[in-house]
Protein backbone atom coordinates (compact mmCIF):
# COMPACT_ATOMS: atom_id res chain seq x y z
CA UNK A 1 0.00 0.00 0.00
CA UNK A 2 3.45 2.58 0.50
CA UNK A 3 3.19 2.71 -3.28
CA UNK A 4 -0.30 3.32 -4.02
CA UNK A 5 0.14 6.22 -1.10
CA UNK A 6 2.60 7.86 -3.01
CA UNK A 7 0.18 8.55 -5.59
CA UNK A 8 -1.34 11.13 -3.35
CA UNK A 9 -0.34 14.28 -3.78
CA UNK A 10 1.39 15.52 -0.71
CA UNK A 11 0.97 12.63 0.75
CA UNK A 12 -3.14 13.33 0.93
CA UNK A 13 -5.31 11.53 -0.36
CA UNK A 14 -5.76 10.85 -3.91
CA UNK A 15 -7.40 13.00 -6.60
CA UNK A 16 -10.61 12.65 -8.70
CA UNK A 17 -10.68 11.29 -12.03
CA UNK A 18 -7.93 13.19 -13.92
CA UNK A 19 -8.48 11.27 -17.12
CA UNK A 20 -9.80 14.37 -18.97
CA UNK A 21 -6.39 16.12 -18.18
CA UNK A 22 -4.24 12.67 -18.95
CA UNK A 23 -5.25 12.96 -22.40
CA UNK A 24 -4.99 16.38 -23.04
CA UNK A 25 -1.47 15.89 -21.49
CA UNK A 26 -0.82 13.06 -23.59
CA UNK A 27 -1.83 15.65 -26.67
CA UNK A 28 0.01 17.74 -25.60
CA UNK A 29 3.47 15.98 -24.81
CA UNK A 30 2.96 14.24 -28.40
CA UNK A 31 2.96 17.61 -30.47
CA UNK A 32 5.59 18.96 -27.89
CA UNK A 33 7.96 15.82 -29.02
CA UNK A 34 7.58 16.74 -32.92
CA UNK A 35 8.62 20.27 -31.99
CA UNK A 36 11.66 18.49 -30.32
CA UNK A 37 12.69 16.26 -32.59
CA UNK A 38 12.25 19.27 -35.38
CA UNK A 39 14.28 21.12 -33.60
CA UNK A 40 16.86 18.47 -32.47
CA UNK A 41 17.35 17.89 -36.67
CA UNK A 42 18.41 21.26 -36.98
CA UNK A 43 20.47 21.70 -34.18
CA UNK A 44 24.53 20.98 -34.09
CA UNK A 45 27.87 21.62 -34.16
CA UNK A 46 27.80 21.53 -38.27
CA UNK A 47 25.57 24.58 -40.21
CA UNK A 48 24.09 21.96 -42.30
CA UNK A 49 20.84 23.27 -44.12
CA UNK A 50 18.14 20.98 -42.27
CA UNK A 51 15.33 22.85 -43.07
CA UNK A 52 16.22 22.55 -46.93
CA UNK A 53 16.20 18.81 -46.35
CA UNK A 54 13.10 18.73 -44.72
CA UNK A 55 11.75 20.69 -47.02
CA UNK A 56 12.24 18.36 -49.62
CA UNK A 57 12.02 15.36 -47.44
CA UNK A 58 8.14 16.42 -46.38
CA UNK A 59 7.17 18.76 -48.73
CA UNK A 60 9.22 18.12 -51.80
CA UNK A 61 9.21 21.80 -52.07
CA UNK A 62 13.12 21.69 -52.92
CA UNK A 63 14.58 19.48 -56.13
CA UNK A 64 17.10 17.42 -55.55
CA UNK A 65 19.64 19.34 -57.14
CA UNK A 66 19.31 22.24 -54.60
CA UNK A 67 20.52 20.06 -51.63
CA UNK A 68 24.27 19.09 -51.27
CA UNK A 69 25.85 16.21 -50.62
CA UNK A 70 26.81 17.14 -47.22
CA UNK A 71 23.63 18.15 -45.92
CA UNK A 72 22.13 14.74 -47.01
CA UNK A 73 24.35 13.08 -45.34
CA UNK A 74 24.48 15.21 -42.08
CA UNK A 75 20.47 15.59 -41.94
CA UNK A 76 19.80 12.44 -43.16
CA UNK A 77 22.31 9.83 -42.33
CA UNK A 78 23.92 11.11 -38.95
CA UNK A 79 21.30 13.34 -37.39
CA UNK A 80 17.61 11.58 -38.23
CA UNK A 81 18.76 7.92 -37.20
CA UNK A 82 19.91 9.48 -33.73
CA UNK A 83 16.65 11.13 -33.27
CA UNK A 84 14.93 8.40 -33.98
CA UNK A 85 16.98 6.23 -31.87
CA UNK A 86 17.04 8.82 -29.08
CA UNK A 87 13.31 8.62 -29.36
CA UNK A 88 13.09 5.05 -28.92
CA UNK A 89 15.51 4.81 -26.07
CA UNK A 90 13.88 7.55 -23.88
CA UNK A 91 10.35 5.77 -24.47
CA UNK A 92 11.78 2.57 -23.54
CA UNK A 93 13.67 4.01 -19.70
CA UNK A 94 10.82 6.16 -19.25
CA UNK A 95 8.26 3.09 -19.78
CA UNK A 96 10.44 0.86 -17.96
CA UNK A 97 10.45 2.42 -15.09
CA UNK A 98 6.90 2.87 -15.09
CA UNK A 99 6.42 -0.42 -15.16
CA UNK A 100 9.09 -1.46 -12.59
CA UNK A 101 7.68 0.89 -9.89
CA UNK A 102 4.21 -0.25 -10.59
CA UNK A 103 5.59 -4.07 -10.32
CA UNK A 104 7.21 -2.66 -6.92
CA UNK A 105 4.27 -0.58 -5.80
CA UNK A 106 7.17 1.94 -5.06
CA UNK A 107 8.40 5.40 -6.56
CA UNK A 108 12.32 4.72 -6.38
CA UNK A 109 12.47 1.93 -8.48
CA UNK A 110 14.34 2.54 -11.89
CA UNK A 111 16.42 0.39 -14.05
CA UNK A 112 19.59 2.11 -13.42
CA UNK A 113 18.99 2.26 -9.61
CA UNK A 114 18.08 -1.42 -8.95
CA UNK A 115 20.82 -3.12 -11.62
CA UNK A 116 18.82 -4.06 -14.54
CA UNK A 117 20.98 -1.85 -16.58
CA UNK A 118 24.18 -3.09 -14.64
CA UNK A 119 22.73 -6.53 -16.22
CA UNK A 120 22.36 -5.36 -19.50
CA UNK A 121 25.70 -3.13 -19.64
CA UNK A 122 27.28 -6.79 -18.54
CA UNK A 123 25.55 -8.70 -21.67
CA UNK A 124 26.58 -6.29 -24.27
CA UNK A 125 30.03 -5.48 -22.91
CA UNK A 126 31.08 -9.53 -22.74
CA UNK A 127 29.37 -9.76 -26.64
CA UNK A 128 32.13 -7.01 -27.42
CA UNK A 129 34.58 -8.34 -25.54
CA UNK A 130 34.35 -12.12 -26.88
CA UNK A 131 32.28 -11.38 -29.61
CA UNK A 132 35.13 -12.65 -32.04
CA UNK A 133 36.59 -15.90 -29.38
CA UNK A 134 34.23 -17.44 -27.05
CA UNK A 135 31.24 -16.13 -28.17
CA UNK A 136 31.98 -16.00 -32.52
CA UNK A 137 29.47 -19.07 -32.84
CA UNK A 138 26.67 -17.39 -31.07
CA UNK A 139 27.64 -13.85 -33.52
CA UNK A 140 27.83 -15.74 -36.49
CA UNK A 141 24.32 -17.19 -35.68
CA UNK A 142 22.44 -13.91 -34.77
CA UNK A 143 24.41 -11.32 -36.82
CA UNK A 144 23.11 -7.95 -35.78
CA UNK A 145 20.48 -9.13 -32.81
CA UNK A 146 23.86 -10.49 -31.01
CA UNK A 147 24.06 -7.24 -29.12
CA UNK A 148 20.95 -6.38 -28.21
CA UNK A 149 19.92 -9.91 -27.64
CA UNK A 150 22.83 -10.92 -25.00
CA UNK A 151 22.08 -7.34 -23.35
CA UNK A 152 18.81 -8.44 -22.91
CA UNK A 153 19.42 -12.00 -21.87
CA UNK A 154 21.95 -10.24 -18.96
CA UNK A 155 18.96 -8.00 -17.67
CA UNK A 156 16.33 -10.24 -17.87
CA UNK A 157 18.81 -12.57 -15.68
CA UNK A 158 19.10 -9.99 -12.95
CA UNK A 159 15.96 -8.07 -13.07
CA UNK A 160 14.19 -12.13 -12.22
CA UNK A 161 16.89 -12.22 -9.70
CA UNK A 162 16.37 -9.33 -7.94
CA UNK A 163 12.24 -10.05 -7.85
CA UNK A 164 12.85 -13.22 -6.47
CA UNK A 165 15.31 -11.86 -3.89
CA UNK A 166 13.05 -8.15 -2.68
CA UNK A 167 9.91 -10.13 -2.64
CA UNK A 168 8.57 -12.71 0.18
CA UNK A 169 5.63 -14.36 0.61
CA UNK A 170 4.24 -11.80 -2.26
CA UNK A 171 5.06 -8.74 -0.99
CA UNK A 172 8.11 -7.11 -1.78
CA UNK A 173 10.23 -5.24 0.48
CA UNK A 174 11.72 -1.84 -0.46
CA UNK A 175 14.83 -1.75 1.26
CA UNK A 176 15.47 -5.30 0.39
CA UNK A 177 14.95 -4.37 -3.66
CA UNK A 178 17.09 -1.28 -3.57
CA UNK A 179 19.93 -3.11 -1.42
CA UNK A 180 19.92 -6.17 -3.51
CA UNK A 181 20.11 -3.82 -6.94
CA UNK A 182 22.96 -2.12 -5.41
CA UNK A 183 24.68 -5.57 -4.49
CA UNK A 184 23.80 -6.64 -8.02
CA UNK A 185 24.87 -3.53 -10.02
CA UNK A 186 28.29 -4.00 -7.97
CA UNK A 187 28.72 -8.14 -9.17
CA UNK A 188 27.68 -6.88 -12.61
CA UNK A 189 30.30 -4.06 -12.42
CA UNK A 190 32.72 -6.35 -11.29
CA UNK A 191 32.50 -8.79 -14.38
CA UNK A 192 31.99 -5.70 -16.66
CA UNK A 193 35.50 -4.29 -15.21
CA UNK A 194 37.49 -7.48 -15.81
CA UNK A 195 36.07 -7.88 -19.47
CA UNK A 196 36.86 -4.48 -20.14
CA UNK A 197 40.58 -5.34 -18.41
CA UNK A 198 40.69 -8.56 -21.24
CA UNK A 199 39.23 -5.75 -24.15
CA UNK A 200 42.12 -4.33 -26.86
CA UNK A 201 43.00 -1.07 -27.34
CA UNK A 202 40.16 -0.44 -30.00
CA UNK A 203 37.18 -1.71 -27.91
CA UNK A 204 38.66 -0.08 -25.06
CA UNK A 205 37.79 3.50 -26.81
CA UNK A 206 34.43 1.99 -27.73
CA UNK A 207 33.96 0.76 -24.52
CA UNK A 208 34.73 3.70 -22.54
CA UNK A 209 32.63 6.10 -24.46
CA UNK A 210 29.96 3.89 -24.41
CA UNK A 211 29.20 3.30 -20.56
CA UNK A 212 29.08 6.85 -20.35
CA UNK A 213 26.05 7.09 -22.65
CA UNK A 214 25.99 7.76 -26.26
CA UNK A 215 24.13 8.61 -29.21
CA UNK A 216 26.92 9.12 -31.49
CA UNK A 217 27.34 5.57 -33.01
CA UNK A 218 23.28 5.67 -34.19
CA UNK A 219 22.79 4.08 -37.77
CA UNK A 220 20.19 2.65 -39.65
CA UNK A 221 20.98 -0.90 -39.12
CA UNK A 222 21.21 -0.36 -35.06
CA UNK A 223 17.96 1.22 -35.70
CA UNK A 224 16.65 -2.06 -37.30
CA UNK A 225 18.21 -4.37 -34.88
CA UNK A 226 17.66 -2.88 -31.60
CA UNK A 227 14.65 -0.41 -32.47
CA UNK A 228 12.23 -3.35 -33.26
CA UNK A 229 13.15 -5.08 -29.83
CA UNK A 230 12.44 -1.73 -28.25
CA UNK A 231 9.13 -1.33 -30.88
CA UNK A 232 8.11 -5.42 -29.76
CA UNK A 233 8.16 -4.07 -25.54
CA UNK A 234 6.34 -0.74 -25.62
CA UNK A 235 3.82 -2.23 -27.47
CA UNK A 236 3.35 -4.52 -25.50
CA UNK A 237 3.58 -2.30 -21.89
CA UNK A 238 0.07 -1.18 -22.15
CA UNK A 239 -1.54 -4.41 -22.06
CA UNK A 240 0.39 -4.70 -18.18
CA UNK A 241 -1.68 -0.87 -17.67
CA UNK A 242 -4.57 -2.98 -15.96
CA UNK A 243 -2.99 -5.67 -14.13
CA UNK A 244 -0.68 -2.80 -12.68
CA UNK A 245 -3.78 -0.50 -11.42
CA UNK A 246 -4.69 -3.81 -9.91
CA UNK A 247 -1.48 -4.54 -8.19
CA UNK A 248 -1.17 -1.00 -6.86
CA UNK A 249 -3.93 -2.24 -4.13
CA UNK A 250 -1.95 -5.00 -3.00
CA UNK A 251 -1.70 -8.85 -4.55
CA UNK A 252 -4.20 -10.01 -2.84
CA UNK A 253 -6.67 -7.20 -4.13
CA UNK A 254 -5.47 -7.76 -7.73
CA UNK A 255 -6.20 -11.48 -7.34
CA UNK A 256 -9.54 -10.73 -6.02
CA UNK A 257 -9.80 -8.61 -9.21
CA UNK A 258 -9.34 -11.34 -11.17
CA UNK A 259 -5.73 -10.44 -12.39
CA UNK A 260 -3.60 -13.01 -12.85
CA UNK A 261 -0.48 -11.73 -10.75
CA UNK A 262 2.26 -14.17 -11.81
CA UNK A 263 1.48 -14.27 -15.40
CA UNK A 264 1.70 -10.39 -14.38
CA UNK A 265 5.31 -10.00 -13.45
CA UNK A 266 6.25 -12.64 -15.39
CA UNK A 267 5.15 -10.31 -18.64
CA UNK A 268 6.44 -7.11 -16.95
CA UNK A 269 9.36 -8.78 -16.21
CA UNK A 270 10.40 -9.39 -19.66
CA UNK A 271 9.28 -6.28 -21.21
CA UNK A 272 11.20 -4.07 -19.03
CA UNK A 273 14.32 -6.81 -20.07
CA UNK A 274 13.42 -6.44 -23.54
CA UNK A 275 13.25 -2.66 -23.49
CA UNK A 276 16.53 -1.91 -21.23
CA UNK A 277 18.74 -4.38 -22.29
CA UNK A 278 18.08 -3.36 -26.24
CA UNK A 279 18.51 0.09 -25.51
CA UNK A 280 21.85 -0.15 -23.43
CA UNK A 281 23.11 -2.41 -26.10
CA UNK A 282 23.25 0.68 -28.38
CA UNK A 283 23.48 3.54 -26.43
CA UNK A 284 25.88 2.30 -23.17
CA UNK A 285 24.58 3.93 -19.75
CA UNK A 286 21.93 6.64 -19.48
CA UNK A 287 20.33 6.95 -15.89
CA UNK A 288 17.17 8.17 -14.36
CA UNK A 289 15.16 9.02 -17.33
CA UNK A 290 12.98 5.74 -15.82
CA UNK A 291 13.08 7.99 -12.27
CA UNK A 292 12.47 11.45 -13.30
CA UNK A 293 9.69 10.97 -15.99
CA UNK A 294 7.12 8.87 -13.99
CA UNK A 295 7.26 10.74 -11.06
CA UNK A 296 6.70 13.99 -13.03
CA UNK A 297 4.25 12.79 -14.52
CA UNK A 298 2.49 11.44 -11.53
CA UNK A 299 2.13 14.47 -9.80
CA UNK A 300 0.30 15.89 -13.06
CA UNK A 301 -1.91 12.84 -14.33
CA UNK A 302 -2.50 10.84 -11.70
CA UNK A 303 -1.50 7.17 -11.31
CA UNK A 304 -3.31 5.36 -13.77
CA UNK A 305 -1.26 3.39 -16.14
CA UNK A 306 -3.41 3.74 -18.86
CA UNK A 307 -2.44 7.24 -19.34
CA UNK A 308 0.73 7.22 -17.48
CA UNK A 309 2.56 4.33 -19.66
CA UNK A 310 1.90 6.64 -23.01
CA UNK A 311 2.62 9.78 -21.66
CA UNK A 312 6.21 8.53 -20.24
CA UNK A 313 7.03 7.15 -23.55
CA UNK A 314 6.17 10.95 -24.70
CA UNK A 315 7.80 12.27 -22.00
CA UNK A 316 11.21 9.92 -22.22
CA UNK A 317 11.52 10.97 -26.05
CA UNK A 318 11.18 14.33 -25.34
CA UNK A 319 13.67 14.71 -22.64
CA UNK A 320 16.46 12.75 -24.01
CA UNK A 321 16.14 14.27 -27.57
CA UNK A 322 16.51 17.48 -25.13
CA UNK A 323 19.73 15.87 -23.31
CA UNK A 324 21.05 14.65 -26.53
CA UNK A 325 20.99 18.40 -27.74
CA UNK A 326 22.73 19.65 -25.14
CA UNK A 327 25.20 16.75 -25.08
CA UNK A 328 26.03 17.49 -28.69
CA UNK A 329 26.35 21.76 -28.61
CA UNK A 330 27.58 22.28 -25.09
CA UNK A 331 31.05 21.95 -25.91
CA UNK A 332 30.85 21.81 -29.32
CA UNK A 333 32.36 20.68 -31.91
CA UNK A 334 33.21 17.82 -29.14
CA UNK A 335 30.05 15.76 -27.95
CA UNK A 336 29.56 15.28 -23.93
CA UNK A 337 28.89 11.87 -23.24
CA UNK A 338 24.55 11.85 -23.06
CA UNK A 339 24.80 9.65 -19.05
CA UNK A 340 26.26 12.72 -18.23
CA UNK A 341 23.70 15.41 -19.06
CA UNK A 342 20.81 13.00 -17.60
CA UNK A 343 23.20 12.39 -14.36
CA UNK A 344 23.19 16.00 -13.53
CA UNK A 345 19.65 16.54 -13.90
CA UNK A 346 18.43 12.85 -12.53
CA UNK A 347 21.07 12.76 -9.51
CA UNK A 348 19.16 15.83 -7.88
CA UNK A 349 15.76 14.60 -8.51
CA UNK A 350 16.22 11.69 -6.84
CA UNK A 351 17.49 12.93 -3.47
CA UNK A 352 14.43 15.40 -3.87
CA UNK A 353 11.80 12.60 -4.42
CA UNK A 354 13.84 10.85 -1.83
CA UNK A 355 13.94 13.35 0.75
CA UNK A 356 10.09 14.25 -0.11
CA UNK A 357 8.98 10.37 0.82
CA UNK A 358 10.66 11.11 3.97
CA UNK A 359 8.86 14.17 5.56
CA UNK A 360 12.27 16.44 5.21
CA UNK A 361 10.88 18.38 2.37
CA UNK A 362 7.58 19.66 1.67
CA UNK A 363 7.89 20.94 -1.36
Amino acid sequence: MEFAGSFADGGGQVRGDRSGVARAAIGLLAVLLLTVMLFSLTAGASDASAWMVVKHWLFSAVSPEELSQRDRIIVLEIRLPRIILGALIGSALAVSGAVLQGLFRNPLADPGLVGVSAGASLGAVGTIVLGGTILAPVAALLNIYTLPIMAFLGSLLTTFLLYGIATRRGQTSVATMLLAGIAIAALAAALTGALIYMADDQQLRDLTFWSLGSLAGATWAKIGASGSIILLALAAAPFLARGLNGLSLGEASANHLGIPVQRLKNVAIVTVAAAVGASVAVSGGIGFVGIVVPHLLRLMIGPDHRYLLPASALLGATLLLLADVVSRTIVAPAELPIGIVTAAVGAPFFLWVLLRRRGILDL
